[in-house]
């Protein structure tokens, strides 16, 4: 049975964060500890997702405003994510991350965008599952306002990272698949969204970010995220 917990980022127990790490290290080169505490001490909230007291996924997240089109809006910012792959089919962590939406901005007034950098398909795959509508997407051109929009979130969190002619962020310290990991399966080679992302992402070997966006909100949602949304699965608060 797997388990999730949604605590303070700077509430993590040492041992947590030891495994964390642990576990970003068996899917990717280059991570380090100084790198792992610099993404958590910059982020708010993170769900760990644990089977029997083990460690199977994670995710960190943040909360920031921002001002679009005159309004003050809230900016959801996933961080390091990751999955043991005996959890790449099952759904906790997606179930997981909408409750925690739910939980921490429902109450709220402001409008919830999310800003997801993608490495690899199988984190972008997720915003089809999750939103009807997301940037960029292989069906429609992403509107100017809203691309004027994404270029100024991304210019302004990673400045000169940031080519807003390709909408790609080159981290100095990119996080890179093992070699193991980075070749897409042939059977996602038919998948529209995994294409479009292969598109659009060629460096995503080598590390490089795709910027996406996607609205938070009810009205935004899919069959299978208002379902989540909706439902009763338990999400173990700790604070």
């Amino acid at each position: 049975m797997i388990e999730a917990f949604l605590l303070p980022a700077d509430q993590i127990p040492d041992a947590d964060q030891r495994l964390m790490l642990a576990l970003l290290q068996t899917h990717f080169e280059g991570v380090h500890w100084p790198q792992f505490q610099a993404d958590l001490g910059g982020k708010d909230w993170v769900i760990l997702l644990k089977s029997a007291g083990i460690l199977k996924g994670f995710t960190t997240f943040g909360f920031y405003p921002a001002q679009w089109e005159g309004q003050t809006v809230r900016i959801v910012y996933s961080g390091d994510t990751i999955t043991d792959p005996s959890m790449w089919s099952n759904p906790a962590l997606a179930k997981a991350w909408t409750k925690a939406m739910q939980i921490l901005h429902e109450a709220r007034p402001e409008k919830l965008y999310w800003l997801l950098i993608s490495s690899g398909y199988r984190t972008y795959r997720f915003l089809s599952i999750f939103a009807k509508e997301f940037y960029p997407h292989y069906l429609h051109p992403t509107p100017p306002p809203v691309q004027n929009f994404i270029h100024q979130l991304a210019q302004n969190k990673f400045q000169a990272n940031y080519d807003p002619s390709l909408g790609i962020v080159r981290l100095p310290q990119p996080q890179v698949l093992t070699p193991n990991l980075r070749q897409v399966p042939t059977e996602k080679l038919g998948d529209r969204h995994v294409e479009f992302f292969l598109q659009k992402n060629p460096g995503h070997i080598q590390g490089d970010e795709l910027v996406c966006l996607a609205e938070v909100s009810t009205e935004n949602l899919t069959k299978a995220g208002l379902r989540i949304w909706h439902s009763s699965y338990a999400v173990n608060i700790l604070n």
